[in-house]
């Protein structure tokens, strides 16, 4: 065994405290950086703790400083490459600062999350991150909030919480974006989210989550500006796993009154939905138009490339830890930061429906020619491959 790990181990504050010979209150202080300590026994302490190899029990220093220098970070799909680069964003941060980052996978469920929470604070961590699986049901991110401790929402919001919030405001680039596919002619346009509810979707229906809720807030103005049919009937949640995914895709696509368009709202779901309409024998854009939310690399690789709607979410990550510490070291608490924007970026999954008739681009309410009732759009090359 090597006999300068198994010292680094048994080292305590006592022998610090014996090697720089003052009283292991005076040592504890100097290594803990709190209360009284004179300039000369801090040097001895240092000295002496640096010639030991000594390490902190970050437990016990929490306990005599009331700081762990830990935040805590609740996501809700890890595996999701938009929180993939929202932690990076919040980890660089941390390190910058000297905090070390808990991070917790609620697999966008309320009670996960409230686990996540109350296991968190138990570690008894600076400032917490959440990304809520519910902007309804929080009443577990109120107690955290009224119990002291810094708090800082990602991605979506919290209804009734005045609390700082990192999130992009989704409304304006979905109108955008769905006015976009509609004036290449589409009115079968679907979404699919894997926002789980026990209903399918139903005009009016109130949605857990503030981001979809400002998709589809969008997608309604769009549809309403240009005097068009919502085509309710192909909004689809609950999209899990990949096969779920795909079998909802084969609903859209070979329905009487097939989508001709799909918005995907996330990159997991955008890998499975191309994968299915490729199962199909289905050609993007010529079969089915694609638009999907977050812009990664892989997006850029395909042929034809996608039609994505970006957000900064790097940025989004750095900006929620920054705001964080900042609550932690007593700077003011900032608010929701509205400054983020989403941007529609144009590329070629997106064309003309089957047979469809491309209005002008101001006329979008005029008639367009779409496959009737019981045509599926025809089988062509396989659309673009991903891996």
């Amino acid at each position: 065994m090597n006999n300068s790990a198994s010292r680094r181990r048994d080292v305590t504050v006592a022998d610090v405290a014996k090697a720089a010979q003052v009283s292991k209150a005076q040592a504890a202080r100097a290594l803990g950086n709190y209360g009284a300590v004179s300039d000369d026994v801090r040097e001895r302490v240092l000295a002496a703790a640096e010639e030991l190899e000594y390490h902190p029990n970050e437990l016990a220093r929490s306990m005599n400083t009331g700081r762990s220098n830990t935040i805590g970070v609740v996501l809700g799909d890890i595996e999701n490459p938009h929180f993939g680069l929202a932690t990076r964003g919040i980890t660089d941060v941390a390190k910058r600062a000297g905090y070390n980052v808990i991070l917790i996978n609620s697999d966008e469920d309320d009670a996960a999350e409230v686990e996540a929470v109350r296991v968190l604070l138990d570690k008894r961590v600076d400032g917490l991150i959440v990304a809520p699986a519910s902007s309804r049901n929080v009443d577990h991110l109120r107690r955290a909030q009224e119990s002291g401790r810094p708090l800082i929402l990602l991605d979506r919001t919290a209804d009734g919480m005045d609390v700082g919030t990192v999130a992009v405001e989704m409304t304006e680039v979905s109108y955008e974006s769905t006015t976009y596919l509609i004036e290449q002619g589409h009115r079968r346009i679907a979404f699919v989210s894997t926002l789980k509810t026990d209903l399918p979707y139903f005009p009016g229906m109130p949605l857990d989550s503030s981001q979809i809720s400002e998709r589809r807030r969008g997608m309604i103005r769009a549809f309403d500006e240009a005097g068009l049919e919502q085509p309710e009937d192909l909004v689809r949640f609950n999209a899990g796993n990949p096969e779920s995914i795909k079998r909802i895709t084969r609903e859209l696509l070979q329905s009487e009154d097939p989508a001709t368009a799909i918005i995907a709202s996330d990159g997991l779901i955008a890998l499975s939905v191309v994968e299915g309409i490729q199962e199909l024998g289905l050609t993007i854009p010529d079969d089915v138009s694609f638009l999907m939310y977050d812009d990664f690399p892989w997006t850029r690789l395909t042929t034809p490339p996608l039609t994505v709607i970006a957000q900064p979410v790097y940025e989004m990550g750095a900006a929620a830890a920054e705001a964080l510490i900042g609550q932690i070291q007593g700077r003011k608490n900032p608010g929701r930061l509205p400054e983020f924007t989403a941007t529609l970026i144009r590329r070629g999954s997106v064309g003309a429906p089957p047979t469809a008739e491309v209005p002008d681009a101001v006329g979008v309410s005029g008639a367009a020619e779409v496959p009737g009732a019981g045509e599926v759009p025809g089988a062509g090359v396989p659309v673009p491959s991903v891996g």
